[in-house]
């Protein structure tokens, strides 16, 4: 219900070209890891030593790198551990590639960082699997939100394009956290922190109760901060709506002190740094529906989206507002 595209995959690599590296003498690797797929989707550069390749990586890293354990002028898994060292480039995927399944057995691969292996004899269908699920998952790890785990931006943007290019009838809910910021700054982060996430949980909960045929049009995305996006069928999306507003309007009183609760809410400072009193946090929800394919790209669904939030936060409380524009 919340996974993302996966960019790696052989069916999506032609729509996103990546940067790979490979560092090895074996001519027959570098040859076969060039064939796996057309160059508009995999470019590879081919290092035969580590030390011609050391300065390119560092200016560029790629998208992924490939190190065979038998270089000529120091170990493969050296050289890939004195990257994941360098705090910049921990996050660039490194395949390893090994002599045979002895060399499993001297490693701890436990604490070992690199995100993959191959090893001899290559079958080319097993590299490019490997290959494609450790580009699936680094951009996964790149994409997802630290703290709810949830897709971010790229994912989001890549579900609507698709739903839209498909001309599916859906929603797209933009979901935004009012007086938060006052909540963040009575409480602390931690506390702010704990509401993101009792957010995140509702919105993946309500989405799941939802039944459809369709699982690409169960979606929950974190933008980024207190902002959410979630997708549904367009028949679904009002009482989903509806269930997310009181739901969270239950829940959110017992995330503040007896005192405050006693009161309806807090006293804060603005961000003009003057002193009010703020109500309880609320959701403000902008729904865009797709109907008949009115919606030509993502970029429109978001801007109808800000017109839409401004509209519900004028209101107090927790609400939704649907774009009638498109029914």
């Amino acid at each position: 219900m919340t996974d993302m595209l996966h960019p790696g995959l052989d069916a999506e690599l032609p729509r996103c070209r990546h940067r790979g590296v490979v560092i090895t003498a074996d001519a027959a690797l570098a040859a076969m890891l060039q064939a796996l797929w057309p160059a508009q989707a995999v470019c590879w550069q081919v290092f035969e030593r580590a030390s011609q390749a050391l300065e390119e990586l560092y200016a560029e890293p790629p998208d992924l790198l490939l190190v065979d354990e038998l270089l000529p002028d120091m170990p493969g898994l050296e050289l890939a551990m004195a990257l994941k060292s360098e705090n910049v480039y921990r996050q660039m995927p490194v395949v390893l590639a090994l002599g045979g399944p002895e060399a499993l057995e001297r490693e701890n691969w436990s604490v070992t960082e690199v995100d993959e292996l191959i090893l001899r004899p290559f079958f080319p269908a097993e590299v490019k699997a490997r290959l494609a699920l450790t580009l699936a998952r680094a951009c996964r790890t790149l994409d997802a939100n630290p703290l709810s785990k949830l897709p971010g931006n790229t994912s989001i943007i890549q579900r609507i394009q698709r739903l839209v290019e498909a001309k599916a009838e859906f929603g797209l809910a933009y979901v935004d956290l009012d007086n938060f910021k006052s909540f963040n700054d009575r409480y602390g982060f931690s506390r702010g922190d704990e509401a993101l996430m009792m957010t995140a949980r509702l919105l993946v909960n309500v989405v799941r109760e939802q039944s459809s045929p369709s699982p690409a049009m169960h979606f929950v995305g974190h933008v980024g901060g207190d902002d959410f996006v979630f997708i549904l069928p367009a028949a679904q999306m009002e009482a989903a709506c509806q269930a997310v507003c009181s739901r969270f309007d239950a829940i959110v009183p017992s995330f503040y002190d007896e005192e405050d609760r006693r009161q309806g809410g807090i006293r804060s400072t603005d961000r003009q740094g003057n002193e009010q009193d703020f109500p309880f946090m609320s959701l403000s929800i902008a729904v865009v529906m797709n109907h008949n394919g009115k919606l030509t790209h993502a970029g429109e669904a978001a801007s109808m989206a800000a017109a839409l939030k401004k509209k519900a936060k004028a209101i107090s409380g927790s609400i939704y507002v649907l774009d009638q524009r498109q029914h």
